[in-house]
């Protein structure tokens, strides 16, 4: 789920369909979260931590990158969740991955780990510097605090398609209403220097969906229908305007009438040390 630990309420839910929608989201940035792992340096015979871990997708990766040589603990606190993601860690066989229900704005660490990684996250917590912050203290010397998450700032159809900017438009006020931040990527790396980390490295990878692929279509409908209820209470949109039932194929249908590329939102990673012994 990657972010129902917040102590604010998760808005987009825990029922089976956001389940089901988050395993495909997982799917569509496991290339990108895979390079930005690579990039911060996770590697073999660390011991990692992952915070709000939910279905398990970022712990499993993290797990292979670390080997069986180190160790992977995932923190929730959605108990459905991380029993879905403990069954499929014992599918696969995967030793050295072990899951905690716990909230990550309190859990302490008995020993220090190499690693923390956090994806999608902190777009969903009301004081992301303090979540950053509670956890540097959960680091070694000299270990690293690595955050993915979504910038929706680029997020559009080129050349512009009515129905994708205002589904868009839809989302990210859905977002902002229940506290949330929708652009929270462009702001990483500050708000790790502002925990209190150093050496910040940031950079974001953007996908871009060609007009034929139905993939943007399902992905954006995905998350109207998880806010659906937000949009409504909130006032963005009434239910008739969504139009959920049709929504997708007439999103598809606009953007391969209008031959356009969809660039969905920037998968952006940060990461940063603490004091390395001298």
């Amino acid at each position: 789920m990657d972010n129902t630990s917040s102590q604010q309420q998760y808005v987009l839910g825990n029922h089976p369909d956001e389940l089901a929608r988050l395993d495909r989201q997982a799917a569509s940035i496991e290339r990108p979260t895979r390079l930005l792992f690579q990039a911060a340096g996770i590697k073999p015979g660390m011991r990692v931590l992952d915070l709000g871990t939910g279905l398990g997708h970022v712990a499993q990766i993290a797990a292979e990158f670390v080997g069986a040589q180190g160790a992977v603990v995932g923190i929730d606190r959605s108990g459905e969740a991380l029993a879905v993601a403990r069954t499929r860690a014992q599918q696969a066989g995967v030793r050295h991955l072990t899951f905690e229900e716990a909230d990550v704005l309190t859990w302490r660490a008995a020993q220090p780990f190499d690693a923390i990684v956090a994806r999608l996250l902190l777009f969903h917590m009301p004081d992301p510097v303090a979540a950053v912050k509670h956890h540097v203290q959960n680091l070694g010397p000299g270990g690293e605090f690595v955050a993915v998450d979504f910038d929706l700032g680029n997020t559009r159809a080129e050349p512009p398609v009515p129905l994708v900017t205002e589904a868009i438009h839809w989302v990210e006020r859905a977002f902002r209403a229940a506290g949330a931040w929708p652009r929270i990527g462009s702001r990483l790396g500050v708000i790790l220097e502002r925990a209190g980390l150093g050496r910040v490295t940031t950079f974001g990878v953007q996908a871009y969906v060609a007009p034929t692929d139905p993939a943007a279509a399902a992905l954006l409908t995905g998350v109207v229908r998880s806010l659906v209820p937000a949009m409504v209470a909130h006032g963005i949109a009434t239910a008739e305007q969504i139009g959920l039932e049709t929504l997708e194929q007439r999103l598809a249908n606009a953007v391969r009438d209008a031959d356009a590329v969809v660039l969905v939102p920037t998968v952006v990673g940060a990461w940063g040390y603490t004091p390395a012994p001298r």
